[in-house]
């Protein structure tokens, strides 16, 4: 132990020394010139030394260092130290400098090579003499270790034998043991056996004595209880005369405080005894209030989808209750909303007394003050807000942590981010609430459960037409339900004979003075057939027309918008990437339940045929209606006429000199347009639509050039080989649209100048007619176009050079064109192009060289181009007023070298969209 006590201070020693030897050389290295070499070198050994040295500290507590071979050399880095200091101060003009020059030089050199020896010599040999040292004290502890493990076993075996012999004596004395228990249970099972007995004995004897206490007992109870109960009957007479007085004043006081306050209650009304479908919607309901990020939350759907139940459901559930306790509250808003009211309500649901409010911005700041101080969470439930209502959500937001409210309402408010869409009753669902409402769990066994079945299917899952019809047909007998489908079935309205939900539909459509145009928009949907979709573009030209000529279709669509967030509508969105400055709808449609196409049609009709703004006709077979065969004048601005398969098109005539927007519906193999098209000279807007499969041939199509006022054309799976052989003037026709219709041969067979035929015309949309395979070039001559929209026509390989020709086109789409291979060079010449869409187009190799000179160019599409992977040419940096690349994340890397000469572009990458909804419903 001295031993090692003496390493551990040698071997500290020797560090202490190193390290300050080896700080002042790298103190005074660089300041003397003389001995800068020597200094290096002795810096660089020290350097190189330094991990040895810090080895030998860190183990000298462990290992033998003998003193006699470090000493020395500690003895030299001390004095070493010393001569490094002398040479510092060494000056050149001393008369000695050149003799103590020359000696602290050797002397640097000497201590650089004893110290460079120690490392290199002595402490390799002492290493290895402390690792052979080493080795002898393992083998020793091992040798230890060995005789230490022999006696082990040793013990262990001795150990083992005597726990052998101990479980042997042990497994003799439980078997001995065992024998005596069993000995032992039979004499206690007899001895038990014995008491038993005897206590039964005994039990019997004390029962007959206790009953016969029991009866004296009673009868002298009942004797006294019946005194008592003679005189509470009395008491509780002239109780019930007292409170009876009480609560006339109780009523009396409420009547007072609800003319002067409202309903004071602000608690989660009762629910409804019986309540089918609505576990789901809740469930999903309690997920989207839950998160973290939801404030508010708007729950939306048509009047009579049951929103109300809903948020009732959510104030009652137990989830809900365990994590807001008794801080839900439930706002009734309605349609003209007091908010001073509302939050006196509020008031005197949590405290005694309600003060008075100078204000509504006073009862904000008041009711804020109160929530803070309820603590939290704070639950706030805003039943049935209004559309024209939407600011008063505003006023109740409030900076409180676990605050939320939940609105429900007719209009899904779409800046508010977090929204829940309530839909319909499913089938099975709407069966179980229907027969409920109809008492069939009641033994109505003899309505046959086909007729059952189309009654649901006509109140499309709204329980509220479902809860009406059902009650009226409670207990009517098996005629009157027969009758009613009938009726239905030959198109009858629902509306005919339940006024009830009639009534409670009209809600719906109950519109601010700024807003009333809505309503004129929500009964043109009306006008298409049942089940179908609406394409949205048919909608705007039809509005923009009839109600806003003198407008673009911008009103419309935001028109469409706010149909559509009222639940009164339901917009289709196809296409995901946003566009910037075009209002692109071809791709979009409009669902409508039957429910509101119903409703629309009810109210389009109420007035007498001749007095109608909107005449819907729908013809079955060639059974025309009974107004139509008599001489009379139509008014109407919107004739809209659907005919099925075994229409023969004979049409008789009428007169409608007012009509400004015609629509046809068909489904036979060929159809003409009806001859009293060519009197209808206001006409504006024509709509031809063919629900069959395949397109079919439209005759009499030379009947609108009789027509001076016609702007917009929309045909739909039709073929037309007359329109580009027959001289049809149509000179105030501004835009037409073709959509999965058969036009390629008539292209391609035109003998007069197209041109001339239609001088205005300023847009073509042309739709997924997949026999167009090259566009023809006289298509090229409409020199006022602004809009050319050649899309998903998967023919279509190349586009004419005269393209160039088109100077005031604005927009050119050629989406989904997959076997286009190129755009014409001529295409730098549409100085006046904004937008340009190649997106889908998966022959395209490369954009053309002289794109750049699109100066106007604001927006670029080419998502999904997969064989366009060349660089982009170099002059796409002159587009300086380029806006919106929107592309896949392959094309977006092709735009990364340019991006530094855009300084407001922006490369947006398009999630990918497989998307049907353009299909045809069956």
């Amino acid at each position: 132990m001295a031993d090692v006590a003496a390493g551990g201070v040698v071997g500290a020693a020797f560090g202490e020394g190193f390290a300050i030897l080896h700080d002042t050389v790298k103190h005074v290295a660089g300041q003397i010139i003389m001995f800068k070499s020597q200094l290096k070198r002795l810096e660089s050994t020290l350097d190189g030394v330094a991990p040895t040295v810090r080895e030998i500290k860190e183990l000298s507590q462990a290992l033998h260092f003998p003193e006699k071979e470090t000493q020395s050399l500690i003895e030299q880095m001390e004095e070493g130290k010393e001569l490094v200091l002398k040479c510092s101060k060494i000056k050149r003009w001393n008369w000695n400098y050149c003799v103590k020059a020359y000696s602290y030089s050797n002397k640097l050199s000497k201590l650089n090579r004893a110290i460079e020896k120690f490392c290199q010599v002595n402490l390799m040999v002492q290493n290895t003499r402390n690792g052979l040292e080493t080795l002898t004290l393992v083998s020793q502890n091992t040798e230890i270790g060995l005789k230490t493990l022999t006696g082990v076993n040793q013990n262990t075996s001795i150990g083992l034998d005597t726990l052998a012999e101990v479980n042997h004596n042990t497994m003799i004395g439980l078997e001995t043991l065992a024998e005596v228990n069993h000995n032992t249970r039979i004499g206690l099972e007899a001895l038990a056996e014995l008491n038993q007995n005897t206590t039964i004995g005994l039990e019997t004897l004390a029962d007959v004595n206790y009953t016969t206490r029991i009866g004296l007992e009673t009868l002298a109870e009942v004797n006294h209880n019946t005194s008592i109960g003679l005189e509470t009957l009395t008491e509780v007479n002239e109780n019930k005369r007292t409170l009876n007085r009480l609560l006339k004043h109780v009523e009396s006081q409420n009547l007072d405080m609800k003319t002067k306050y409202g309903t004071f209650s602000c608690a989660v009304p009762k629910l409804r005894d019986y309540i089918v479908g609505f576990d789901l919607h809740l469930k999903e309901l309690k997920r989207e209030l839950l998160k973290e990020e939801v404030s508010v939350l708007i729950v939306t759907a048509l009047g009579g989808c049951g929103k109300t139940t809903l948020v009732k459901m959510l104030g009652w559930d137990e989830e809900i209750i365990g994590i807001y306790g008794g801080n839900i509250f439930f706002v009734n808003v309605s349609k003209t909303p007091n908010l001073k009211v509302i939050v006196q309500n509020l008031f005197s649901y949590n405290v005694d007394g309600c003060p008075e409010f100078q204000s509504d911005e006073d009862a904000i700041n008041q009711l804020e003050q109160l929530l803070n101080q309820i603590g939290q969470p704070i639950l706030l439930i805003l039943d049935d807000v209004w559309p024209e209502s939407e600011s008063l959500i505003d006023k109740f937001k409030f900076n409180i942590p676990n605050y939320k409210i939940v609105v429900t309402s007719r209009k899904a408010f779409s800046r508010f981010k977090f929204r829940f869409k309530l839909n319909p009753l499913d089938h099975e669902d709407a069966m179980k609430l229907f027969c409920h409402s109809a008492s069939m769990q009641d033994g109505s066994s003899y309505i046959l459960e086909e007729d059952i079945e189309k009654i649901v299917r006509y109140s499309g899952g709204l329980p509220i037409a479902l809860e009406v019809i059902g009650g009226s047909l409670c207990g009517q007998p098996v005629e009157v339900w027969q009758s009613k489908v009938m009726g239905w079935s030959e198109g009858h309205s629902i509306f005919d004979s339940d006024n009830e939900v009639l009534a409670r539909l009209q809600k719906c459509l109950e519109f601010s003075a700024d807003k009333i145009i809505l309503k004129e928009y929500f009964m043109d949907l009306g006008s298409f057939p049942e089940d179908q979709r609406i394409p949205a573009t048919a909608l705007i030209d039809i509005w923009t027309e009839l109600h806003e000529p003198s407008k673009n279709d911008v009103h419309a669509i935001a028109n469409l918008h706010e149909l559509n967030s009222r639940n009164l509508a339901s917009l289709v969105m196809k296409r995901k990437d946003a566009e910037e400055v075009s209002y692109y709808y071809n791709e979009e449609f409009v669902t409508q339940h039957d429910l509101l196409r119903e409703l629309a049609i009810q109210l389009s009709s109420q007035k007498p045929i001749i007095e109608r703004t909107r005449l819907i006709v729908d013809i079955r077979e060639n059974n025309l209606p009974d107004w139509w065969m008599k001489p009379q004048l139509i008014n109407a601005r919107l004739l809209s006429i659907s005919t099925d398969e075994l229409f023969s098109s004979s049409w008789c005539n009428i007169q409608a000199p007012e009509v400004e927007a015609l629509i046809l519906n068909f489904q036979t193999r060929n159809y003409t347009l009806p001859e009293f098209v060519k009197n209808m000279v206001k006409l504006k807007v024509i709509i031809v639509t063919n629900y069959g499969f395949f397109p079919v041939e439209l005759s009499n199509f030379q009947l609108l050039s009789s027509l001076p006022n016609l702007k917009r054309i929309r045909l739909e799976k039709v073929s037309i080989s007359s329109l580009c052989n027959t001289l049809v003037q149509l000179r105030s026709l501004k835009k037409i649209s073709l959509f999965m219709c058969n036009i390629g041969q008539t292209f391609g067979n035109s003998t007069i100048q197209v041109s001339d035929s239609f001088p205005n015309l300023m847009e073509i949309n042309i739709d997924y007619c997949n026999d167009l395979v090259e566009l023809p070039a006289w298509l090229c001559e409409f020199l006022h176009l602004k809009k050319l929209n050649i899309t998903n026509c998967h023919k279509l390989s190349e586009l004419p050079e005269e393209v160039g020709k088109l100077v005031n086109l604005e927009e050119l789409r050629l989406r989904s064109c997959t076997e286009l291979s190129e755009l014409p060079k001529s295409i730098r010449s549409l100085n006046k192009l904004r937008i340009l869409d190649i997106s889908d187009c998966l022959s395209i190799i490369k954009l053309p060289k002289h794109i750049g000179e699109l100066h106007k160019l604001k927006e670029l599409h080419m998502k999904e181009c997969l064989r366009l992977r060349k660089q982009l040419p170099s002059s796409i940096t002159d587009l300086k007023q380029l806006r919106l690349v929107v592309c896949d994340e392959e094309r977006a890397k092709l735009w990364g070298p340019f991006e530094e000469f855009f300084s407001n572009l922006k490369v947006t990458v398009a999630k990918k969209d497989i998307n049907l909804n353009w299909l045809s419903k069956s």
